[in-house]
């Protein structure tokens, strides 16, 4: 029931960007190789089960079996410092039952590699992201979020 929930939820997601893609959006507004902000990836993909806010309480929380991670305390939970290749990992290929708690977790690399049309500079752009909009977000972690990626957007 959780998979059908979660495939048809990603199967209506990418319908639905398709459809927008053909109706409302000009593809001549954005150059070939436009990527959105992690902000803006983080509320179209994340937000609904880890919260606008990144603490594990998005909308569609009562429909998985187990609750999401507050994404704010990750610094903290990694000591002191934000841990950009395990979240490039989580986003890439998933969490496994043992990292994340259950496996309710879509695996984003191959929907990013379906949505970026096998581009895969723009999948780990994406990624990237996310990952400092999420670093962005830290809390209690003393201000240390930890070395950022050579390749990082903007550092």
């Amino acid at each position: 029931m959780r998979y059908a929930f979660l495939g048809g939820a990603l199967l209506f997601a990418l319908l639905g960007m398709s459809a927008k893609d053909h109706t409302t959006v000009n593809p001549a507004q954005f150059p070939p190789t436009y990527v959105p902000s992690g902000q803006e990836i983080y509320q179209q993909f994340c937000a609904a089960c880890h919260g606008a806010d990144a603490k594990g309480n998005g909308p569609a929380v009562s429909r998985l079996k187990t609750a999401p991670p507050d994404l704010t305390t990750l610094a903290r939970r990694h000591m002191g410092k934000f841990p950009y290749d395990y979240v490039a990992t989580v986003l890439r290929f998933g969490t496994g039952a043992s990292a994340h708690g259950s496996s309710d977790m879509p695996t984003w690399g191959p929907i990013f590699q379906i949505i970026d049309k096998e581009n895969e500079q723009a999948v780990q752009q994406r990624i990237k992201n996310i990952s400092a909009y999420l670093a962005s977000l830290q809390e209690d972690s003393g201000g240390v979020i930890g070395p950022t990626p050579i390749s990082a957007p903007g550092r």
